[in-house]
């Protein structure tokens, strides 16, 4: 199987990720959109985790990861539901992991586990996020789960170009079992390129408002109990359709706002909506040949950045919503 990335390259496959691409539960992905409701606001903020999970999957091979670590990183978001994180703002989720919550019971009543044993992979270790380094790690580190949605993203939505991302890839390896950057230059990029995606991108107050105003109406939806928790796992376009069909005029009311909004913009003082994400901060360790150090005690610009993120982080953003 060749398989062909935006961001990284034709890869030939091994027919074990043929065949798991081709799984029910892998190919659901490709309707379930990374951002949440967002796309039904902007169009073009229309990746997918399918996107996602096949280029985390390509990031590790090329980094050099096992074949197992690429099958995690293939599978890290298999469970993810309608909307994405908005689920989490439906169910109160402070850590925003309701799709890890349920990812094994997902799985095993998936046809993923026939695939691997089918080849000779060991399931429990494969999902067990801690034998993969490169895949995941705690923030602000580095992992291929982080670097590959916010280079996605930002290439996809025109804010860096095709040279800048291959430029950093360049200048990143794997030492000692993590991703770290060999340069100053590229984690100072990365760091500036990070808050772009979590500052500006996740709390741009039209994704504000395309997600909140879909967790309000998932949440109603709930409490007339026109859709229950087993409809998350359906796909987004299945689950509007199911809250289009429902002949509630209360949904298709809020429904119908999402392509009512007129203008969305922060306002301090006249705002109807403030919302604060999980503060997401990046500190990229820094391999100089001889040591790693994290960037931020060799970069004073990231020190500072890291700084203001927090505090932005803290402060959310509040946004005033106009309809025509």
């Amino acid at each position: 199987m060749y398989i062909e990335d935006r961001l990284y390259g034709s890869f030939s496959l091994e027919p074990v990720f043929e065949e798991l691409i081709s799984t029910k539960a892998v190919q659901r992905l490709k309707y379930i959109h990374q951002n949440g409701a967002s796309f039904l606001v902007n169009p073009k903020w229309n990746n997918t985790r399918f996107d996602h999970s096949v280029g985390v999957m390509l990031l590790i091979r090329n980094l050099g990861g096992s074949i197992e670590e690429q099958l995690a990183g293939l599978l890290h978001d298999v469970s993810h539901t309608t909307f994405s994180h908005v689920v989490d703002q439906v169910l109160k989720i402070r850590d925003e992991d309701y799709h890890e919550l349920i990812k094994d019971t997902l799985i095993q009543e998936s046809d993923i586990p026939a695939v691997l044993s089918k080849h000779g992979y060991d399931l429990k270790v494969i999902l067990d996020e801690s034998n993969w380094s490169i895949l995941e790690q705690p923030a602000p580190h580095l992992c291929a789960d982080r670097v590959d949605y916010t280079l996605r993203d930002l290439y996809g939505y025109g804010e860096i170009t095709k040279l800048e991302v291959k430029s950093f890839l360049n200048e990143l390896a794997v030492i000692d079992g993590k991703m770290q950057v060999t340069t100053i230059r590229a984690g100072e990029w990365f760091v500036q390129t990070y808050y772009k995606e979590v500052l500006n991108f996740f709390l741009h107050p039209l994704n504000v408002y395309g997600n909140h105003q879909m967790a309000n109406i998932l949440k109603m939806a709930l409490d007339k109990e026109i859709i229950v928790r087993d409809d998350f796992l359906k796909t987004d376009v299945d689950l509007l359709r199911l809250l289009k069909n429902s002949g509630d005029s209360e949904i298709n009311k809020e429904l119908n706002k999402l392509n009512q909004v007129l203008d969305v913009s922060e306002d301090t003082e006249d705002y109807s909506i403030h919302t604060r994400k999980k503060v997401r901060l990046i500190d990229p360790d820094y391999y100089d040949g001889a040591c790693s150090t994290p960037i931020s005690e060799r970069s004073t610009i990231v020190k500072k950045r890291n700084e203001e993120a927090k505090e932005q982080s803290l402060q959310g953003v509040k946004i005033r919503v106009t309809y025509s």
